[in-house]
């Protein structure tokens, strides 16, 4: 049996567990994938206390609702599915919220810094973080779950159930609306 389908089989144990309310199972899960739950939500908010909030948000949802995961896909699918829904959620809320200038300027700065990103790439990162807020929503998940979060497009797709043929189509379209964006910032290339 290798790792993957070792870590695997516990995972799944683990979602068992907590469905059965072991809070030891929970700790065990939340230890494996806050990293990766914040890390996806910073790629989409560009909010630090946004993204904590959704990260609280995602493993509260996964503690409530272990029950019903059936086992058809891996369990970081299902909790990356959960967090792309929460992040967009927040996004939309957020739209909806009326802010005064100023807080709309902070929620959004150029100076978003990725935790992520080498220091070096830091002013070209918030730059492009700012391009990907443009983009519509499956393209932006499709390129933060493969280009930021270096997931296989595979896992993507299940992610998005879609297909793989869709996701290229979504990565393509997103590289060219964000090369369209960048080229007035980077004239000489990103």
């Amino acid at each position: 049996m290798t790792f993957s389908k070792l870590k695997s089989g516990k995972e799944h144990q683990l979602i068992e567990q907590i469905a059965e309310g072991n809070k030891n199972a929970f700790q065990d899960l939340y230890f494996l994938y806050k990293d990766k739950v914040y890390n996806t939500s910073i790629g989409y908010l560009q909010n630090a206390e946004d993204a904590e909030e959704v990260t609280q948000d995602v493993f509260l949802s996964i503690y409530k609702k272990a029950y019903a995961f059936k086992g058809n896909a891996k369990v970081s699918t299902w909790i990356y599915r959960i967090t792309v829904n929460k992040a967009l959620s927040k996004i939309d809320k957020n739209k909806r919220k009326p802010y005064s200038n100023t807080e709309v300027k902070d929620h959004h700065r150029v100076d978003f810094k990725h935790p992520g990103v080498a220091l070096e790439q830091q002013e070209k990162a918030a730059h492009l973080f700012m391009a990907i807020n443009t983009l519509i929503d499956s393209q932006k998940t499709a390129f933060i779950l493969t280009y930021v979060e270096g997931l296989p497009q595979k896992q993507v797709a299940n992610i998005m159930e879609n297909s793989v043929k869709a996701v290229e189509s979504l990565l393509q379209r997103a590289k060219t609306n964000l090369k369209n964006k960048l080229i007035n910032v980077y004239p000489e290339g990103y």
